[in-house]
């Protein structure tokens, strides 16, 4: 297998849905950006100094905001005479362009290796109430409406609650579920369900993992232990571990993003909850800052709510008025 762009259901439709859940962040980015210019006729440096208390307080991350702000000195200082009409542009331009210089990641597409016998294999990773479980479920639907077939792992077994929740979404989506139940081995469960998917002949296997406090050191000797057990089943595996955050959490989310990849491979984060929170900025400071892409916002309930994160497009939504 190759590339698959089946995340897009359409150009459009997805630019609506992510205008639409971005859209109480842009309000307040956009009038906080109005109340910083707002009575002055160009950019001096009370207005650069208003500017990074909006990128600060948007959530946009110290560092990130730093520099932002000296991108913008310099092109002020380049073009000498810049009118606060302006900014707004300007602010565009320089945000879109750091974004793009930094981590790539094939975005607008969702790749998986040439099969060669064995699943290609996702382990997902987060605390507890960022939207786990139903990131892995709308995976699972994007990914059976492509035509893949999927088996999920509920290896997430410190919570009666989390094995069931995933059992609901693989019965809503139609995939096979490897469970054992509370209390399980969380490797153990892991081992069966790749066992499963290679007699299956599955193309994706996604595996849930628990969602305690990401400073347990308990919990990342165990998530390094369900990696171990899963390469002696599907050597690689697993090709690809995600981190889930929630966008409505700030900086907080950040954080855990930072504390992760301390502590285990990350590299694929998904960022969600964006549609109910002003604190979309964070994804602009996590992309930045983080040596692992986004690749995916959730954006919306709804199945095909969860979309591949495209820089460009984030950004186009983020000012578009």
């Amino acid at each position: 297998m190759g590339f698959f762009d089946f995340f897009k259901r359409g150009g459009q439709e997805d630019k609506e849905t992510l205008d639409k859940g971005l859209e109480k962040t842009k309000q307040s980015f956009l009038s906080k950006i109005a109340r910083a210019v707002l009575g002055k006729s160009s950019v001096d440096e009370e207005v650069l100094d208003n500017l990074e208390e909006v990128l600060i307080t948007s959530d946009v991350g110290v560092e990130t905001t730093l520099k932002i702000i000296e991108r913008i000195q310099n092109r002020v200082s380049r073009d000498k005479v810049m009118g606060t009409d302006e900014l707004q542009r300007l602010l565009r331009e320089e945000i879109a362009a750091l974004l793009e210089e930094n981590n790539s990641t094939n975005q607008g597409q969702f790749t998986i290796p040439e099969k060669k016998g064995d699943p290609h294999v996702i382990m997902v990773v987060g605390v507890n109430g960022v939207g786990k479980t139903t990131t892995i479920g709308k995976l699972a639907y994007q990914f059976k409406q492509a035509g893949l077939s999927v088996v999920l792992g509920a290896s997430d077994t410190f919570r009666a609650a989390a094995v069931d929740q995933l059992i609901i979404w693989a019965d809503r989506v139609g995939v096979p579920i490897i469970q054992q139940g509370m209390g399980a081995d969380p490797a153990s469960v892991a081992y069966d369900t790749l066992q499963s998917a290679k007699s299956q002949h599955a193309d994706v296997v996604i595996i849930d993992t628990a969602g305690r406090l990401h400073n347990k050191v308990n919990l990342m000797n165990e998530l390094n232990k369900i990696k171990r057990v899963m390469e002696k089943v599907v050597p690689g595996a697993p090709h690809e571990i995600l981190l889930v955050l929630d966008g409505s959490t700030g900086q907080n989310a950040f954080e855990q993003a930072k504390q992760f990849s301390l502590a285990t491979d990350i590299n694929a984060l998904a960022v969600t909850k964006l549609d109910g929170t002003a604190k979309g900025g964070v994804v602009i400071g996590i992309s930045d800052q983080m040596k692992i892409p986004v690749k995916y916002i959730g954006v919306g309930e709804g199945m095909m709510d969860l979309q591949l994160f495209d820089k460009k497009t984030f950004v186009d939504s983020l000012f578009n008025d």
